[in-house]
């Protein structure tokens, strides 16, 4: 039998610390309550760990990187959730108002798609890349923030969300 991975407290910090800069550095909050916010970064290491990326610790993995690429946290469903709920679908990200104790993060409906729609989507997608001639550069879009960058490649790195070159997809 496995034996259940634990994340190293040290790591957990350092990860903690991490995505607090981060979250800071492009307007989000983490959740104010640390002991449930470690317990969601321990998650995101353990799932790194399990699936070779930190998917989130609140929803089920395929173990198939690209059909689990959306729920990389930060998760292509952050941004709509902090605007429709205050927070993303696991708590992590909460609102500026969660943050400063005025509110209380609920539970709220996954928004993601079912995995048909989802490879429909993903289909459909890939029909349409073909980019436009007149164009210097291929456009990219951050599937996180929404972030577009015209260059030959993605950035290694949102520069908005932090969100790994992975999470780009050719807009045009």
């Amino acid at each position: 039998m496995k034996e259940a991975y634990h994340a190293d407290p040290a790591a957990v910090a350092a990860l903690f610390q991490k995505l607090q800069r981060e979250a800071a550095a492009a307007g989000y909050h983490l959740n104010p309550d640390q002991e449930f916010t470690m317990a969601l970064v321990e998650g995101l290491l353990v799932n790194s760990e399990r699936y070779g990326a930190p998917v989130c610790p609140c929803r089920l993995a395929s173990d198939i990187a690209e059909e689990d690429r959306d729920i990389v946290c930060p998760c292509d469903y952050r941004d709509p959730d902090l605007n429709d709920f205050g927070s993303c679908f696991c708590a992590l990200y909460v609102s500026e108002k969660i943050a400063r104790g005025e509110a209380k993060p609920h539970s709220i409906r996954d928004r993601r798609p079912r995995l048909e729609e989802r490879r429909a989507s993903a289909k459909a997608a890939a029909l349409a890349k073909e980019p436009p001639q007149s164009l210097r550069y291929p456009v990219w879009r951050c599937n996180v923030c929404g972030y577009l960058c015209a260059r030959e490649n993605p950035p290694e790195i949102c520069p908005i969300c932090k969100a790994r070159h992975d999470r780009f997809e050719r807009f045009l």
